[in-house]
């Protein structure tokens, strides 16, 4: 028995029953290769390829051509690329940044972040080319299942959407042996056991010996990032320009770059070349599970940290106290697939307002894997120098700090003397 024989003696084959169109997101990968075929053969309707390029560093022109080719060779009816790196960034990195989002405080959220946005292009595409569903190569062990699903189902209920690797419960040796038998083309990688993910704003990869927690991860994981020891013994300082929160231009040795995807690759390049940006981490998966992570996120790293110091500076105390945990929840909202909820546009409107005077400088110092803000600047800081120095000519009245300690420890002071 085949492959497909197989599927639909497993399946309701009915449940497809209208469904002409399909949009499949489409990597070039094994798993994406694969599908562009059999869902042709399994739900007997036409497959519509669309790839979204969001930074990945492995796009280049001829590779995109390549897998255009490829796509239409498979048997896709149209193939569609969208250069999507300048609505990444001006829609979900600038927020990303805004809220400094770490899910579980040190995932910056790099392919989270990127979901909602290519479900996003499916559904235009589907409505564009009167398609009836959509269709993706996601496991069902994995957060894109969620992120994909429910982005997908918010925007437009009424599509269908195809998961065959989980849906018809496919198995990787099994795939190969139907790209085999069909003269399907897929990407084969001898001695790379792992499984990766990047756009611009991270690399993430799992699978192999990084299932193993236990045991360090190999140095050949890393591609972006320099491992510490190997890095530069000399500090590489880079200057961060913030506007009302949002990343305006970058300065590193006697450059400047403003180009907002300019940035982030100047950095990435930067940063990771000192070894800063490399995360490994024990992650709790939104459906339960628990998954060794290694990410890979240089330019995000130094962000994140630059924008935080700067917001710190020129928040109010009770700013900084409350803001956090407006930060924890959409990061949280993003990593679980929830970037289309009331409760996300709600976030968005607080940490909005809360940036209209996040604006300034943060200059940091990276060395060796660590990266060290070492001077801040703002017009809005909340910083006196008056009040704060230790020097002669403070305008800080030291006496008036005796009524307020009474006050602020009256609570405990009666409290000890009452149950004493």
């Amino acid at each position: 028995m085949n492959l497909v024989e197989k599927i639909k003696k497993s399946i309701d084959v009915s449940q497809y029953n209208g469904v002409e169109k399909v949009v499949l997101a489409y990597s070039g990968g094994v798993d994406t290769s694969v599908l562009v075929r059999l869902i042709q053969e399994v739900c007997d309707a036409d497959v519509i390829t669309l790839t979204l390029d969001l930074g990945q560093k492995e796009y280049k022109k001829k590779d995109l051509k390549a897998m255009e080719e490829k796509a239409h060779a498979l048997g896709a009816k149209k193939h569609f690329f969208i250069d999507a790196k300048s609505e990444f960034v001006d829609g979900y990195i600038s927020k990303a940044v805004k809220a400094n989002s770490l899910y579980q405080g040190q995932y910056p959220n790099s392919t989270a972040l990127g979901r909602p946005l290519i479900a996003k292009h499916l559904v235009e595409t589907a409505e564009k080319e009167g398609a009836q569903a959509v269709a993706h190569g996601c496991t069902g062990k994995g957060n894109d299942q969620v992120r994909f699903d429910i982005s997908v189902l918010s925007l437009k209920p009424d599509l269908k959407i195809i998961a065959p690797v989980r849906d018809w419960d496919l198995k990787r040796d099994e795939e190969m042996e139907y790209a085999k038998e069909g003269n399907i083309p897929v990407p084969v990688s001898e001695g790379s056991p792992y499984s990766v993910d990047a756009n611009m704003w991270g690399r993430s990869v799992e699978c192999g010996v990084l299932e193993k927690p236990h045991e360090e991860a190999p140095e050949d994981v890393f591609e972006w990032c320099v491992l510490p020891e190997k890095a530069p013994d000399e500090a590489k300082k880079v200057k961060l320009h913030f506007k009302q929160g949002e990343l305006c231009s970058v300065e590193a040795d006697d450059s400047s770059v403003n180009d907002k995807v300019g940035m982030v690759a100047l950095l990435n390049q930067v940063a990771g070349e000192n070894g800063v940006g490399m995360i490994d981490h024990m992650e709790d998966r939104t459906i339960g599970l628990k998954s060794r992570e290694i990410y890979e996120c240089p330019a995000a790293t130094v962000i994140l940290k630059a924008h935080a110091d700067l917001e710190k500076y020129i928040h109010t105390k009770e700013e900084n106290e409350f803001k956090p945990v407006v930060d924890k929840l959409w990061s949280e909202c993003v990593y679980k697939g929830l970037w289309y909820s009331p409760l996300m546009n709600s976030l968005n409107a607080f940490v909005e307002e809360s940036q209209k005077h996040v604006t300034g400088w943060v200059k940091l110092k990276l060395y060796k894997g660590n990266a060290q803000v070492i001077a801040r600047s703002s017009d809005y800081a909340l910083y006196d120098y008056g009040l704060a120095t230790y020097n002669r000519g403070t305008t800080f009245n030291q006496k008036d700090s005796l009524g307020f300690i009474k006050l602020w420890g009256l609570n405990t002071v009666i409290a000890n003397k009452v149950r004493k």
